[in-house]
């Protein structure tokens, strides 16, 4: 299987969006790439302004765009984007939704682990999600997970346990001191955990590698991570824009579950 792992960095516009994450998977296609994952908040990136204001469900411009894109192509496409949720007071909150499309599919992963800690809330605008998601790729079982819920390994063995050989994990780190360590560690920890593929594509580093380690929202570190299912790191983005594709045996994962059995 050839899984393409798209980094950009996304603007506060979803039509421009649309464009450059577009532009991006036909790379990823040109290279030989079925499956093409892009980074959570591909319609819209965070700390760009509300998100209500443009959610869309899945039958609105940005996904449909993506179906179409998909059907052209003849592959599967992951990305980030946001789906109209409930109100809490003055705010309307959405769901922090993976949106599968391509090969008979068109559906979505709500995120179930909101990015809540001392210096960020995302559960005041995002409502959680409560159900797990996956879906088949080329006969093969293939999870979703969304950025902090990497910090949960559990969520990672359950999808396991229910069949998943690679889990996909759109993205968008915020940075800070050691946050890309920290990335780094909880990727290939996920995979060890569930004995499973990780391919998690970041948002690229606003601002590049001259911002790099300074303290931001969840908007991107770059370092887009491709792990094996014992560890190791198949390939690793920088801070910049890119395009990475890899080469798996999805055998792989069976037979490491089958070593080392944690589920």
């Amino acid at each position: 299987m050839r899984i393409g792992l798209v980094q950009i960095t996304t603007s506060d516009d979803k039509a421009d969006n649309l464009r450059l994450a577009s532009e991006k998977i036909r790379e990823a296609a040109d290279k030989g790439a079925t499956l093409i994952v892009c980074p959570e908040a591909t319609s819209q990136a965070f700390d760009s302004g509300r998100l209500d204001t443009q959610a869309e469900e899945l039958d609105g411009p940005f996904a449909t765009g993506l179906r179409e894109l998909a059907r052209e192509l003849g592959v599967t496409i992951v990305a980030g984007m946001f789906r109209p949720a409930d109100s809490q007071g003055e705010i309307n909150r959405v769901y922090n939704t993976a949106l599968i499309t391509g090969n008979g599919l068109h559906e979505g992963y709500d995120k179930i682990h909101t990015f809540d800690t001392a210096r960020y809330q995302e559960s005041k605008t995002v409502r959680p999600g409560t159900d797990l998601h996956t879906f088949t790729h080329e006969g093969v079982t293939v999870g979703v997970a969304i950025c902090f819920d990497i910090r949960y390994p559990e969520q990672f063995k359950q999808l396991a346990r229910e069949g998943a050989k690679v889990i996909v994990v759109p993205t968008s780190w915020a940075d800070g001191e050691n946050k890309v360590e920290q990335w780094n560690i909880l990727s290939r920890a996920r995979a060890l955990d569930a004995g499973v593929f990780i391919m998690a594509p970041d948002q690229a580093r606003p601002g590049g590698s001259a911002e790099a380690g300074k303290n931001s929202g969840p908007t991107g570190v770059g370092h887009s991570m491709a792990v094996a299912p014992d560890g190791r790191i198949l390939a690793e983005g920088g801070y910049e824009p890119e395009v990475i594709v890899v080469d798996i045996d999805p055998d792989e994962a069976a037979k490491q579950q089958e070593a080392l059995p944690l589920l």
